[in-house]
């Protein structure tokens, strides 16, 4: 296990992984649990000091978007709570496998930088971004 976690944290890294991805489905919601994984690790930037995944999901600024959605509001399923398990135990998926950032730009383009961080690719709707090497040396 990569990430020590309480069932109520499990819980709602499961609906941050489903308001943030589920309509770009189960593999998306995995890419953003390695998001999830990769900030808890992080001790750089923003996410210096959060090593919880409490304090990361509520993290702000620079947390998630998806904690304000309604499909947040509601406890996670199984499969869901599965998915999370999944990033948690160290199952990465490219292209968020060294990812702290993404969004979702529509039907736009990636832009090559998020909050100085190079693009590492897109799935679907979702743009993932990466340090550069040496940065967050957690992740890379």
């Amino acid at each position: 296990m990569l990430v020590s976690y309480t069932s109520k944290e499990l819980d709602l890294m499961a609906r941050l992984m489903r308001a943030e991805a589920l309509s770009d489905g189960n593999l998306a919601m995995l890419m953003v649990g390695n998001v999830i994984v990769n900030r808890v690790l992080a001790s750089c930037d923003v996410f210096k000091g959060k090593n919880t995944l409490y304090n990361i999901i509520y993290q702000s600024p620079g947390g998630f978007v998806g904690v304000n959605s309604s499909l947040f509001q509601s406890s996670s399923t199984t499969n869901e709570k599965n998915l999370a398990k999944r990033c948690l135990r160290g199952e990465y998926f490219y292209p968020a496998t060294n990812a702290l950032w993404f969004y979702a730009p529509g039907n736009k383009n990636c832009a090559s930088t998020w909050y100085n961080q190079q693009l590492s690719g897109r799935y679907k709707s979702h743009c993932f971004y990466m340090p550069d090497e040496g940065v967050c040396p957690e992740i890379r």
